[in-house]
């Protein structure tokens, strides 16, 4: 009787362990790992080793997980030959099946699954253990998997649509604003957007001749709501850069009258209307420019982009300021505003009342 408990707690027992082993493996996800090295940096270290050639640790839990359950179930039928006779052998079977299939599976699976930021320390560590200790099974085991699946792809990969996916029940789940929300979702279909549609067109560029003196530009600009302001020289066509309006300031401060803004112009950086808006903002940052000429294959000016126009695509709300007093400048700019959330498919009604 003794044998008989002895190979029915080791029948369950491991497999219990390896069970929750295999749940807690296949649950790891990089993000937990990366947090994980803040904490405890060796396990950490450990589970990435672990999670990065999971075929491995994998290997090795079935490998211990199918010897538990033949040896035991040899143990426990022999044992039960002798305790209860031949004719229990077949309810045997059935209650150590029912058993196995209770404690070493269902609730097993189910407390990995559940439990497994929880555990995996501890488990990576117990399966490091069994892979070293079943080594030879489990190079075996790599060698025949390699030969039917000949990929060296990971098993996990993270998609757009799972980020997409995590996003959505994060908002349903109450873990992010619906504003959160809108502000990731957004940020992943500025890869997909083009400059083209939420530029500031040509037609409506506010800009100022290169000829101008400095008191003729603030005859001109005084009350302009644009703290930068492109030049040109002839028309629109030859824009050879923008003017801080500060710095013109700070010359009639000095009585610098005559002068000329040409001397004072900064270099306006050039992008292409093909160019997407997450790729603008990345060269618009690493060059720290605050606007850009947008052009078409053959140099000419198409409008106006700035980083101010990306801030709006991603948060999915329209930015004024006191500058933008002016009726007809908010129309404007409510009017770009709409129609940059249209391209992206938001809809600016919407927006707005949750705005409000």
């Amino acid at each position: 009787m003794t044998l008989l408990i002895f190979y029915l707690m080791l029948a369950i027992g491991v497999s219990f362990i390896c069970s929750i082993s295999e749940a807690v493996m296949l649950s790891l996800r990089p993000s937990y790992i990366t947090m994980l090295e803040q904490k405890n940096a060796q396990k950490a270290a450990l589970l990435k080793k672990l999670s990065g050639n999971l075929d491995r640790p994998l290997a090795a839990i079935l490998t211990a997980n199918t010897i538990a359950h033949t040896v035991g179930a040899a143990g426990v039928g022999a044992q039960a030959a002798v305790v209860f006779g031949n004719e229990y052998l077949g309810l045997t079977s059935a209650v150590l099946t029912l058993l196995i299939l209770i404690f070493s599976e269902i609730i097993t699976k189910t407390i990995g699954a559940t439990y497994w930021q929880a555990l995996a320390p501890t488990f990576g560590v117990l399966v490091n253990w069994m892979t070293v200790g079943l080594l030879p099974l489990v190079w075996l085991s790599e060698r025949v998997t390699r030969l039917i699946s000949r990929s060296d792809t990971s098993v996990f990969t993270f998609s757009r649509d799972e980020m997409k996916a995590m996003v959505k029940i994060g908002e349903q789940e109450g873990l992010l604003d619906p504003k959160e929300s809108k502000i990731v979702s957004n940020l992943m279909k500025l890869h997909k957007i083009s400059i083209e549609s939420i530029m500031t067109p040509r037609s409506v560029i506010y800009s100022a001749s290169a000829d101008l003196t400095v008191k003729g530009f603030f005859e001109q600009h005084a009350n302009s709501p644009f703290s930068r302001i492109p030049i040109y020289t002839t028309d629109q066509d030859e824009m050879v850069g923008y003017v801080l309006k500060t710095d013109i300031l700070l010359e009639q401060a000095k009585d610098n009258f005559d002068a000329n803004i040409i001397d004072y112009k900064r270099d306006c950086i050039m992008l292409p209307d093909s160019l997407t808006a997450f790729h603008a903002y990345e060269r618009m940052m690493h060059e720290k420019s605050h606007i850009a000429l947008v052009v078409d294959e053959y140099g000419t000016v198409r409008g106006l982009l700035s980083l101010e126009d990306i801030v709006e695509t991603i948060i999915g709300l329209e930015i004024t300021d006191e500058m933008d007093a002016g009726e007809d400048m908010q129309a404007l700019a409510h009017k770009r505003w709409r129609e940059r959330m249209i391209a992206i498919g938001l809809d600016p009604d919407t927006l707005s009342r949750d705005k409000k």
